[in-house]
């Protein structure tokens, strides 16, 4: 079994959420754009924003429009990176992937959330341990694929890992190399379901409390709900 869990049933809560999404998409397309300018071809970070946006099945115009925007913002958006660690029920590990132009109130927004749901925020290091921090990238198995033909690509460009699944194909990276990894493969013609940088628990907690896994449940949709939450990563074994 994959590291990633069930890409299907993530989709389908994506779709649910998408008016929301896109909103998320179109700040860290703005982010990736005041930081290293509005060419992909010079913008690492464009790229990956880029495609995430596209997996998530973003229109081409809504990311034009988004991308235009933010080159010609000026100064007038500022959107701050920041990450919260904290544990909900029974200690399930969080950590929190945020753009925000309020830090002050997306900190109260986020201990809130934990407070509520039997859980703490905590410091800057509290969890990221219980993380591996990797490139994902998520190929839809078909057909017209050869397995050992993608894997063999994947590690010829740098793939740390690859896992072979019933409906699709993972390939880890480290950081540094997601790039390269990712650009090789769509130059050989694959598109992605996933395709970002992600903290992966290196292991997993249970919950077997029914008021705890209601708790941590709560807590990850109101976390996934606020504007400012890009990502939420933790280690609940759902």
């Amino acid at each position: 079994m994959g590291r990633i869990g069930n890409i299907e049933g993530r989709k389908t809560k994506q779709d649910a959420k998408r008016a929301g999404m896109f909103t998320k998409l179109s700040r860290a397309l703005s982010v990736a754009v005041k930081q290293g300018g509005p060419d992909p071809q010079y913008n690492a970070a464009l790229v990956s924003a880029i495609e995430k946006a596209k997996a998530a099945n973003m229109p081409n115009d809504n990311i034009e429009r988004a991308i235009k925007k933010a080159a010609g913002a000026g100064d007038s958006e500022h959107y701050t990176e920041m990450i919260y660690e904290g544990y909900g029920p029974s200690g399930v590990a969080v950590m929190v992937e945020c753009l925000s132009d309020n830090a002050n109130r997306t900190a109260g927004d986020v201990r809130s959330y934990f407070t509520k749901n039997r859980g703490n925020l905590g410091v800057t290091g509290s969890v990221n341990y219980l993380f591996d921090h990797l490139g994902v990238l998520v190929i839809e198995r078909t057909d017209d694929i050869d397995e050992e033909d993608i894997m063999m690509q994947a590690i010829d460009a740098g793939a740390d890992d690859f896992l072979a699944e019933d409906d699709h194909f993972e390939i880890y990276t480290e950081v540094g190399t997601f790039s390269q990894v990712r650009d090789a493969l769509k130059a050989n013609g694959h598109s992605f379901v996933i395709a970002e940088l992600r903290y992966l628990p290196k292991t997993t907690v249970s919950l077997n409390d029914e008021d705890d896994i209601k708790a941590m449940q709560r807590l990850i949709d109101q976390l996934e709900d606020h504007d400012d939450v890009q990502v939420v990563h933790h280690n609940w074994a759902e």
